[in-house]
């Protein structure tokens, strides 16, 4: 039994080592097909083969290309005023955050002021949101929950006139557009602050 047991073993390593060698030649040969494949090679040729894929319009660029910071340069044109907002407010948002904004369930949109330092902070548009801009970005691009992004500018003008005004920041006779909205000052605007790591800082320069 000694005598035959090493042979048999050897013929064993031998057939292993020959399913392993053509699992690489396979291997290898499938990849090379795919790297020289005209699909893998031009885009072109495949939309053109396939009759499938299109490179993105200008216009259908513009549509995601809605995003606003803090000084405002993005708004699109439109108007809105208080008492549309509260409209607005009633017909898209109530059900979510409440009839005045500080029912529920979702988190409250009004109330909080002086609270940011308690041990029960309650964060909201007026306690706690630093720039009226950013907010108007967020509610225009992912407002109402059910229906993200189709607000008209104008309907989130009025939206957030009512808003602002529900937290006391502005007066009731208001009209947001472009131009005011920015130059309204949020309580907690001095709130935030830059992270000083150096590793924070984006390089503008590396990504163009």
């Amino acid at each position: 039994m000694r005598k035959t047991s090493a042979p048999i073993a050897r013929s064993k390593r031998i057939v292993i080592a020959g399913y392993g060698l053509r699992y690489l030649i396979f291997t290898l040969t499938m990849f090379a097909l795919i790297v020289s494949s005209p699909v893998a090679i031009s885009e072109q040729h495949q939309r053109a083969r396939y009759a499938i894929g299109q490179g993105p319009s200008d216009a259908m660029i513009s549509q995601w290309d809605i995003a606003i910071g803090p000084d405002g340069d993005e708004l699109p044109q439109g108007q809105g005023t208080v008492a549309d907002g509260r409209l607005v407010y009633a017909q898209q948002c109530a059900a979510c955050h409440g009839v005045t904004g500080v029912e529920g369930p979702d988190p409250a949109l009004v109330g909080g002021h002086g609270s940011l330092a308690s041990e029960q902070p309650v964060l909201t548009i007026g306690s706690y949101w630093p720039y009226p801009t950013t907010l108007f970005d967020y509610i225009y691009r992912a407002m109402p929950f059910v229906a993200p992004g189709s607000l008209s500018a104008d309907a989130v003008y009025a939206l957030y006139a009512f808003l602002l005004h529900a937290n006391g920041i502005v007066s009731e006779d208001v009209v947001m557009d472009q131009d005011t909205l920015p130059a309204v000052r949020m309580p907690n605007r001095d709130g935030f602050h830059p992270d000083p790591r150096p590793e924070a800082v984006l390089d503008v320069s590396t990504t163009q």
